[in-house]
């Protein structure tokens, strides 16, 4: 069985809102400042320490090495991974490539349950949504 265009939409839709809504920042989590940000909404989780969007934005002003990499990669699976726990997809392969000193491309692959690969690759999302 093949994922409807409706499926794939609406996957599509949850991923980005998972990777791109800024997720409150972890008490440990180093900061360039003192906020944490987060959504409201998740200080009052109907299920408890459900949380809305990543933690991507922590490395807005880092220097990109490899354990930056690394740490997208981790902040992306964490965002993400609800889809695994609600039962919409039986995995989550984030992948990242290192275009140059200051670029960094993720791209998500969601494993749904038949099997089917959907390749989610945000970067048109990601250029509208930083004017790159």
């Amino acid at each position: 069985m093949f994922a409807t265009y409706d499926l794939k939409s609406a996957l599509t839709r949850a991923v980005e809102i998972s990777l791109f809504t800024w997720r409150r920042a972890a008490d440990d989590d180093a900061l360039d400042d003192d906020q944490r940000y987060g959504w409201w909404g998740d200080s009052f989780p109907s299920v408890a320490d459900d949380r809305i969007g990543s933690r991507l934005w922590l490395l807005r002003r880092v220097k990109l090495t490899r354990q930056t990499q690394l740490d997208a990669e981790f902040y992306a699976r964490e965002a993400l991974q609800w889809l695994i726990d609600d039962g919409h997809c039986n995995a989550v392969e984030i992948l990242s490539e290192r275009l140059d000193a200051q670029r960094l491309n993720l791209r998500t692959v969601l494993i749904l349950a038949d099997g089917e690969r959907l390749d989610l690759n945000p970067i048109h999302s990601w250029q509208v949504t930083y004017a790159v």
